[in-house]
């Protein structure tokens, strides 16, 4: 269920606040791979967590790029 309400936000979004989130989201998984390499990581599920988040922004991002034209 909070996926849903994640999905959610992600579709209220404008393509220049998706793209900023999209940023944020590869720069966070960039600092979590280090923490890993690093054997600082105590949650390795984010990594996963946050792949994720990716491909459901990038989902969002080309739905409303189809709905535009």
């Amino acid at each position: 269920m909070k996926t849903n309400k994640y999905l959610e936000d992600l579709r209220t979004k404008s393509a220049a606040e998706l793209d900023a989130e999209l940023t944020a989201a590869k720069k966070e998984l960039f600092n979590l791979r280090f923490q890993n390499a690093t054997n600082q990581l105590e949650n390795t599920g984010r990594i996963k967590e946050v792949r994720r988040n990716i491909a459901r922004i990038k989902t969002v991002i080309t739905q409303k790029a189809k709905a535009a034209e």
